[in-house]
């Protein structure tokens, strides 16, 4: 699914309603009874009071329809509009003498503190104060009057986007923005639902198809895609009866240290579930016998030193190569990445300690092949790009990065996000039971088993992070948030390609004449 700029769903909206021969009002009057309908689906009539509070821009317009409607059919409805300006846009003014040629109850002016409602916990918020165009301070009482909205607990719905919010950058003050319980989104959902600092403002939000050109929705290239089973189904590579394992190619994992072969453990196991056919794990002396017994499935080469990684030498031909999951930084280990470095071809995933050796010396980037992957948790990318203000300059930094060095970074998250140049891709699979020790290391061994079986770096990574959360999300049925290991995220993997082509379980139709002789 695209993820539009304001720019891009304003063009949106022009061209849908010339091409369909339409007015702006009338694309309004869609995109409210879409709103209302969602309402009308779930509250089959009910009598729950009804607060709708409308700006007088066009996010006050949707708001004015979604009320008439309501009305129409016998809901307690009130109407408010927050008068913040003198200015009325056309298809506001529009809808508000349709509302008062619907009912005698007009809508309430509120222009100060003084003239806000009462609203109970019982009641239902609709919030359709500003859109995605707010380009305007918001007024201090209006501030308040979102205060109010929080305070009352009552169930809050925002039209398209909680009011207060801006789609590129983070409120200065919680306060003045609506706390949504739930937004509708019209075509598309906004970036600001997965950042941390701003996806806090709507507990859940849900995208409504309010029609707009199909044409324009495919062809138009945005600098953002959320990621979904549907995205990456064209990504999966299928396999031939007669393949065998030489034809899925041969995975190097380079890292451990003295107490952290474990890490290299899990990123082996998580290359091979991945489908790679050979793989192989580059350790210390000390970690060969823990490799072997616990993971027969690998092949071990060991270096000369006991407790770190001194020379990275192999006589091996990997197809793809996952470096820096519990490798240290002990002075002859950063001497060996180096010289790896200098002397490797192979597609490259950096993680951890490879990571930490390269924030530490920059010039090393210049040696990474293009489109590297590098897969740092939050501290790791901050030593690697610098400290950032919020997420959105979180996000301007590490597209510098991208661009600067030709690599892929991901940004590790609730919707983790793969940065490769201005191009954005947000992730919808993965679950809190994630945060825990080792699902990097299982993250950078499928990343780089995609790698090895042939996937191109960008592709190895959006499907590999789409895998791992999806693993996760279907074993954590199994364990709960906060006994969900590594491990379990491995065995689920193979659940994870499989749900790649399950359909969604169909409603049961009933057979008439089985249920008629029931009945008899």
């Amino acid at each position: 699914m695209k993820i539009f700029s304001n720019e891009q769903i304003y063009e949106g909206d022009r061209l849908t309603a010339q091409k369909q021969g339409i007015s702006s009002a009338e694309l309004m009057e869609r995109a409210g009874i879409q709103i209302f309908n969602w309402l009308h689906l779930r509250m089959q009539g009910a009598q729950v009071p009804i607060h709708v509070f409308c700006g007088i821009g066009n996010n006050g317009g949707d708001g004015l329809v979604v009320a008439r409607h309501l009305i129409t059919h016998g809901y307690n409805v009130k109407t408010y509009i927050v008068n913040y300006s003198d200015k009325r846009s056309k298809d506001f003014l529009i809808n508000y003498d349709r509302i008062k040629q619907t009912t005698k109850d007009w809508p309430t002016l509120l222009e100060c503190k003084e003239d806000f409602p009462q609203i109970g916990v019982d009641d239902i918020i609709i919030d359709a104060v500003f859109g995605i165009g707010l380009n305007r301070p918001t007024d201090e009482w209006v501030k308040q009057l979102f205060q109010l909205f929080r305070a009352s607990k009552a169930f809050t719905l925002s039209v398209d986007i909680p009011s207060g919010l801006h789609t590129d950058k983070v409120p200065e003050n919680e306060n003045d923005v609506v706390w949504a319980m739930h937004t509708l989104s019209f075509q598309t959902p906004k970036l600001i639902f997965f950042l941390p600092d701003t996806a806090k403002y709507t507990v859940q939000w849900e995208v409504l198809d309010i029609g707009i050109d199909p044409e324009y929705l495919y062809t138009t290239q945005t600098e953002v895609d959320l990621i979904g089973k549907y995205e990456v189904l064209p990504l999966y590579k299928p396999r031939d009866k007669f393949s065998h394992k030489g034809q899925f190619g041969h995975a190097l994992i380079i890292g451990g240290s003295y107490g952290k072969i474990g890490a290299v453990t899990l990123a082996s196991k998580a290359a091979l579930s991945s489908g790679v056919g050979l793989v192989t794990a580059f350790v210390p002396k000390c970690g060969y016998i823990p490799l072997q017994t616990s993971f027969p499935e690998a092949m071990v080469i060991s270096d000369a030193e006991d407790e770190f990684i001194s020379n990275i030498k192999f006589d091996i031909e990997p197809t793809a190569i996952g470096i820096g999951v519990g490798l240290g930084t002990e002075a002859k280990t950063i001497k060996a990445f180096e010289d790896f470095l200098k002397a490797n071809k192979k597609p490259l995933v950096i993680d951890a300690d490879g990571i930490n050796i390269l924030s530490k010396k920059k010039t090393l980037l210049k040696l990474l092949p293009q489109n590297t992957v590098l897969t740092p948790h939050p501290k790791e990318l901050e030593r690697l790009i610098g400290s950032w203000k919020n997420d959105f300059d979180k996000l301007k930094k590490a597209k510098a990065f991208s661009k600067k060095y030709n690599v892929i970074v991901l940004i590790k998250g609730a919707n983790t996000i793969t940065v490769i140049g201005d191009k954005m891709y947000v992730n919808s699979t993965g679950n809190p039971g994630l945060s825990t020790a080792g699902t990097g290391d299982v993250l950078t061994g499928i990343i780089t088993g995609l790698l090895t079986q042939g996937y191109d770096p960008l592709a190895a990574t959006v499907f590999g992070v789409y895998l791992h959360g999806r693993a996760a999300d279907i074993t954590v049925e199994d364990y709960g948030y906060q006994s969900l290991i590594a491990t379990h995220v491995i065995e689920a993997l193979g659940k994870a390609y499989i749900d790649l082509f399950t359909q969604p379980e169909q409603p049961k139709i009933e057979n008439e004449e089985e249920e008629n002789q029931t009945e008899k």
